[in-house]
């Protein structure tokens, strides 16, 4: 859809307000007046397609408290990280169903941490029904495709086939990203015309890359380079960036953004997104923190100024509200 302002993606839905990826969360961000909304996506055992930010769900779901499902505790290596608890992959799509969600940092957010374990975890299908029923598009998200590869699940396969089945594979409002290069490819391997977009972190590779490459992976930095953008436009639409490479901090963690790649980007015809605006001290960059600890507001409207000016094409908010009053309803 053509805007005079950035595309206001409600991040996991309104997870500053409600725990993350709720129904709560997504019903919340929809009526604050989003155009989109972000369901992470991730396989159960049968295939289908739920909406965690993570596999491993001990502390965003109650199934720690279940006694049914005490014997499935274990622990796993997720894209190189050591990792112990309860995983999607482990449960079939209906025993995710009967878990409830829970706000995921709740030392930070305890009004949302006190709306715990009152609703169920939700699978893709239903996400996209809640954004058709609330016109609003969808930003989704394929987490972890190269360790589910090895599982034996192919993520691009299994995202084409829910989009088909829900009426949503050539919806105009459709944006597909992931932090893997790999399985973008695959989309547009298997005829995916809508956007895709790669997310790319402050530091670091991307895990697919470091699987097959090792030392040899292509870094992020390296995207951002005038190589790396010519890389990316021929085969994505978009970045979305870690914000904190937008905002270019000096060394007083004041902002000197918006860094030079913005342009270079979409002067290629990338559209460019940035991640995730939060208003908490904790978030903030230091020169924008206040008094009050890491969960009160610090000077969040004058950080996200930057980004607002610097002509991006969309911005992740966890509350839609602030995204609204910041960046334009």
């Amino acid at each position: 859809m053509p805007l005079d302002r950035p595309l206001l993606i409600g991040h996991r839905g309104a997870p500053g307000y409600r725990p993350e990826h709720s129904p709560a969360s997504y019903a919340l961000a929809i009526s604050s007046g989003v155009d989109a909304v972000e369901p992470d996506v991730v396989p159960a055992k049968d295939g289908v397609l739920v909406v965690r930010h993570e596999n491993e769900i001990s502390a965003t779901t109650d199934v720690a408290g279940r006694p049914e499902f005490a014997s499935r505790r274990t622990s796993k290596v997720v894209d190189g990280e050591r990792l112990t608890g309860w995983f999607v992959e482990d449960f079939t799509g209906d025993e995710l169903r009967t878990l409830r969600c829970r706000e995921r940092i709740p030392t930070l957010r305890p009004d949302s941490a006190a709306r715990d374990d009152t609703e169920p975890v939700l699978r893709l299908s239903e996400v996209l029904e809640l954004a058709r029923r609330g016109g609003v598009g969808v930003v989704l998200e394929i987490k972890h495709a190269a360790a589910f590869a090895a599982l034996g699940f192919d993520m691009a396969e299994l995202v084409v086939s829910e989009l088909r089945a829900a009426g949503w594979l050539d919806d105009p409002s459709l944006v597909i990203e992931s932090f893997e290069p790999l399985v973008l490819a695959r989309l547009r391997g298997l005829g995916i015309r809508s956007p895709l977009v790669q997310l790319i972190e402050a530091a670091g590779a991307p895990w697919d890359l470091r699987a097959r490459d090792g030392a040899d992976a292509t870094t992020y930095a390296s995207m951002l380079t005038a190589a790396g953008l010519d890389a990316l436009a021929r085969e994505v639409d978009g970045v979305s960036v870690d914000k904190r490479l937008i905002l270019d901090p000096d060394d007083l963690g004041r902002a000197r953004g918006p860094a030079r790649f913005v342009a270079d980007a979409q002067a290629r015809g990338l559209r460019v997104f940035t991640w995730t605006c939060r208003p908490e001290n904790d978030f903030l960059l230091p020169g924008y923190r206040r008094p009050g600890g890491p969960a009160a507001f610090g000077d969040f409207r004058a950080e996200w100024s930057v980004l607002r000016d610097a002509g991006l094409d969309g911005v992740f908010v966890d509350h839609p509200d602030l995204g609204v009053e910041v960046f334009g309803g």
